[in-house]
């Protein structure tokens, strides 16, 4: 095949396709009409000289030879994409798109911030934000980035430690003028609590203090159980229960008087945030910069 025969621009359209699971969703993300991503994949197939894609009303999928053809092209685009970087060395503008993905909370109230931080500082960056509780699958959705809070599964993804994942024990003013304030961890265990169902084990933890002591908590009086870091938060502060709450979350109501840190002597284990990212012998300009400014981010936190 000669390579002058293929417009390389459709590869960028190819890949786009295959990662977005179909035409529709592929236009949408490159800004283009359907009707032209279709007739884009039927030139493609016509210069390779072989069918790539299986389509039917429903679903698309990668031919044999399609899916060796897709890890080629995103490689000649990765390649691309470096060979660009290296001839801006030494420029500060970054650009191109970011595409990033997080859990809805942490997502709303630490990412996009942040993304917005560094838009203003490189304005010809695009950065576009996928909040989602469940596990994203980085290749299939075009994902540059994620960050996840937590124990970081098994994945052939390259992952950076970005800082701890600190929690507090946190409940409201009036909570605690109608209960107190309980004077150890085993006036803790009785006290009504707030329950958030999606961590492991939602209603038991190890309390430990400066001088080592350690203390196994279980919450034996949950009056409040939800799935959603938000309603955890919103039930704390109507004074509900004790809550175990993510610092990001609930910093900025302990600050502001809105909720109290109960048993502040005492510390809950610490676990990791980290950004993943598809494996790469190249590590995107655009990447690095938002892995570094996250480490910035969770540094000047409490």
């Amino acid at each position: 095949m000669d390579i002058a025969a293929v417009n390389l621009n459709r590869l960028a359209v190819f890949v786009a396709v295959v990662e977005a699971g179909s035409l529709t969703a592929a236009a949408g993300r490159l800004g283009l009409a359907k009707s032209m991503v279709s007739k884009h994949m039927q030139l493609l197939e016509a210069e390779v000289g072989v069918a790539l894609l299986v389509r039917s009303t429903r679903t698309l999928r990668l031919t044999e030879a399609g899916r060796a053809f897709y890890e080629a092209s995103r490689g000649v685009l990765q390649s691309a994409e470096r060979a660009i970087e290296e001839a801006r060395s030494g420029r500060d503008a970054v650009q191109g798109n970011l595409r990033v993905a997080a859990a809805v909370d942490y997502g709303v109230m630490v990412v996009a911030p942040l993304l917005s931080r560094l838009r203003a500082r490189h304005p010809d960056l695009k950065v576009e934000l996928l909040c989602a509780d469940h596990r994203v699958d980085l290749i299939a959705d075009g994902i540059d980035v994620a960050v996840r809070l937590g124990k970081l599964a098994d994945s052939g993804l390259q992952a950076a430690r970005v800082g701890p994942l600190l929690r507090w024990l946190v409940a409201s003013p009036a909570f605690l003028a109608r209960h107190g304030m309980p004077d150890g961890p085993a006036a803790l265990a009785a006290l009504p609590y707030v329950e958030l169902t999606v961590v492991a084990q939602p209603a038991s933890f190890t309390l430990v203090r400066a001088d080592g002591a350690r203390h196994e908590t279980v919450m034996r009086n949950t009056v409040f159980s939800t799935n959603s870091a938000y309603a955890s938060r919103a039930a704390a502060l109507a004074g509900d229960g004790v809550l175990r709450a993510t610092v990001f979350s609930v910093q900025d109501d302990v600050a502001a008087g809105r909720l109290v840190r109960v048993l502040p002597d005492w510390s809950l284990g610490a676990s990791d945030i980290h950004a993943v990212y598809p494996a790469s012998s190249h590590v995107p300009q655009k990447v690095r910069l938002f892995i570094d400014a996250l480490k910035a981010t969770v540094g000047a936190a409490p």
